[in-house]
């Protein structure tokens, strides 16, 4: 296992909930990455509505209101890492996993994986939100990997994070009895003036704690944006709620060992709705 984080950089996660990795996957890893989603991308074209199926019965692959034929919309792969060797391989082996082992393992188990694209153009925006509002486990020590499938630049809707909010409270994202899958207007006008976007090569990932809240406005320009969201968490983290995006390989552990163990912190938050749509683009759709 390799230390992709120096002292610097680790003290930064922890001051400002975030810290981005330059080359978190090799370049045959994202030629491999690249491959797969441009056949599932051609393969929408086909498409009118979500399709496929994931353990927990939805559709695997997510298409925007505007797709077409003509222009084609996949927003969302539901756990590629079922469907692909390419992304299961790499799923157990990145510099970007390496770097969370440095600050929550030595132990660490995989916990889900999903695919978030914009394409040129697209309206699809993500409402700021805080990831463990939608995953509560018995301790925070849970970390998002973003690799950076193409370019991102500042115009094609990158990453927005505010740092420090890992540390601040757990927003509801309840609102009037309805799971909107994000933080209320409120909140949101109180902190975006001080969110940071992450922006950088293909092959690069933010690195984002759990509790950090964030969100990204839709492409306006002729490129498109392409996340792989790899999660991975401690082995002493246990899940309180079915996971949101199940896979057979939640739990594997990716690095270290099996302890057998749990470690629990305090807080308090409303348990989240189990989507049952093809991602939570749908949830958050009724903000």
């Amino acid at each position: 296992m390799t230390t992709p984080l120096d002292d610097e950089q680790i003290e930064a996660y922890w001051r400002d909930g975030y810290a981005f990795l330059p080359d978190a996957v090799s370049p045959a890893q994202l030629a491999g990455l690249r491959a797969d989603i441009a056949a599932w991308e051609e393969e929408s074209r086909s498409h009118d509505a979500a399709w496929g199926e994931t353990l927990a019965q939805r559709p695997r692959f997510d298409i925007a209101p505007d797709h077409s034929a003509e222009t084609p919309r996949l927003r969302r792969v539901a756990s590629p890492v079922e469907v692909s060797d390419v992304y299961r391989d790499v799923m157990r082996d990145n510099r970007a996993l390496d770097a969370v082992a440095q600050l929550i393992g030595p132990n660490i188990e995989f916990n889900n994986s999903k695919i978030n694209a914009k394409q040129p153009g697209s309206s699809t925006e993500v409402k700021y939100h805080q990831d463990f509002m939608f995953q509560p486990h018995t301790n925070e020590d849970l970390i998002a990997c973003l690799v950076f499938l193409d370019d991102v630049t500042l115009e094609n809707g990158p990453l927005n994070v505010v740092p420090g909010t890992h540390r601040a409270e757990l927003w509801d994202h309840w609102h009037d009895g309805v799971y909107t899958g994000a933080v209320s207007p409120e909140v949101e006008a109180a902190h975006v003036g001080a969110a940071v976007p992450i922006h950088g090569p293909a092959g690069s990932a933010c690195l984002m704690h759990t509790r950090l809240l964030h969100g990204s406005a839709p492409n306006s320009s002729d490129h498109p944006r392409t996340l792989l969201i790899l999660e991975y968490r401690a082995e002493d983290a246990k899940p309180l709620q079915v996971n949101h995006l199940p896979s057979v390989f939640d739990g594997e552990v990716v690095r270290g060992v099996r302890t057998n163990r749990v470690r629990c912190s305090s807080y308090e938050m409303e348990y989240p709705e189990v989507p049952t749509g093809a991602s939570f683009f749908s949830q958050q759709a009724k903000a």
